[in-house]
């Protein structure tokens, strides 16, 4: 399989990158601005390659995804990891934190949904996960911007999925959980406490494991518009 993650050259992405190439895929490591990183994902997974793009330019978006199935003939998965945070109270979150939030989080997977959808629904089979949050279900105080993001993202998933569903794709959103990657880490110290006391395990959620569950869903048929809370929070 053709398999394009976002945002895979450090965290999620990147251990996502990695369960998929160690199954023999052919990987894309999408990044916008940490390339040594990206290159060094590439280095672990034979036959992958790394490429650059803006997730809030449409015409980037395009170009990345037109030139991986001129490689590759084809485009089998997608998954819409690229992301970003940033804590701030509601009446303090500027305009422009709010549109940053908003173009990265939801108009990126939006982008590539687009663009990747129009080969998929030629070649009649696809996959897309997107990345999504357990904030965009349950809301959280100081993440107004990324808890309205990340809801949005899975409306986008159920949609897209009634609408590709005819074309044999498969659409789904995955909440990973609080874990201790690079965006986990900068949180502040209240948000990481708080994480793992709501946790009915009382553990962070761990990366491996979640790229573990991608990498399932992403070769089933059959399974399509759901929501899967990889959380050890309660929804």
């Amino acid at each position: 399989m053709v398999c394009l993650v976002t945002g895979s050259s450090r965290g999620l992405g990147k251990a996502i990158a990695l369960a998929m190439g160690s199954r023999g895929h052919q990987i894309v490591v999408h990044y916008k601005n940490s390339r040594k990183e990206a290159e060094d994902v590439s280095s672990m997974i034979p036959g992958s390659i790394v490429m650059k793009a803006d997730v809030t330019s449409a015409t980037d978006v395009k170009s990345l995804v037109d030139e991986v199935v001129s490689r590759w003939k084809r485009i089998d998965v997608l998954i819409n990891n690229a992301g970003i945070t940033k804590e701030s109270l509601l009446i303090r979150t500027s305009e422009s934190d709010f549109d940053e939030m908003i173009n990265t989080n939801l108009s990126g997977p939006f982008f590539f949904t687009r663009a990747a959808g129009r080969y998929m629904m030629k070649q009649k089979s696809g996959h897309i996960i997107n990345i999504s949050s357990y904030a965009g279900v349950k809301g959280k105080e100081g993440l107004s911007s990324y808890s309205a993001s990340k809801a949005g993202l899975i409306g986008l998933t159920k949609t897209a999925a009634r609408e590709l569903g005819r074309y044999n794709i498969m659409v789904n959103a995955v909440l990973p959980g609080y874990m201790l990657t690079d965006m986990g880490v900068e949180a502040g110290d209240k948000a990481k406490v708080f994480a793992v006391q709501e946790s009915i395990v009382k553990k962070y959620s761990n990366p491996d494991s979640v790229a573990e569950f991608i990498c399932y869903l992403a070769g089933t048929s059959g399974i399509s518009g759901q929501v899967f809370n990889l959380d050890g929070r309660v929804l």
